[in-house]
């Protein structure tokens, strides 16, 4: 397993233990008109299973996969699927997902390159989880900022 996909299966830890966390720590806003933890968590879960359900099944070397939905419309769409879920729902669903998504991309041969929608950038799996390790990195920032208050 490369480096950024131990990291992208790392991000589990952190959620974990989310579980310890109250349902009043978890439903309080991050920041001032920002997402709740269990929000950001959701983000997180649904972003997973659109790679999982969207862009996994057709990574091949040489492949161009659909762009990324507009990310605010996307963003809606899961916070409005989970919002009936409990806190702790929404953290084992995403743990679920990220399990799958980790144990998928493990079989992808690293040598592959594709590319996202009209771009030209050509992605290796290396590359690709990059861009959500660096996502989760900032979704948990912004968690911890809000444990430290």
């Amino acid at each position: 397993m490369n480096k950024q996909l131990i990291q992208f299966q790392q991000t589990m830890d952190e959620v974990k233990r989310l579980k310890e966390k109250s349902t009043e720590f978890l439903l309080q806003p991050i920041a001032k008109g920002k997402w709740s933890t269990k929000e950001v968590i959701a983000h997180m879960y649904y972003w997973d299973e659109y790679i999982l359900k969207q862009m996994v099944p057709n990574l091949a070397d040489g492949a161009r996969l659909q762009a990324f939905p507009d990310h605010d419309e996307h963003n809606e769409k899961g916070l409005e699927l989970v919002k009936d879920y409990t806190a702790e729902q929404v953290i084992d669903l995403f743990l679920e997902t990220r399990e799958k998504l980790v144990r998928e991309l493990e079989t992808v041969d690293d040598r592959i390159r594709f590319m996202i929608g009209a771009g030209k950038r050509r992605f290796s799996i290396e590359s690709f989880v990059t861009i959500f390790v660096k996502h989760d990195a900032h979704h948990l920032k912004q968690i911890q900022k809000l444990e430290r208050l």
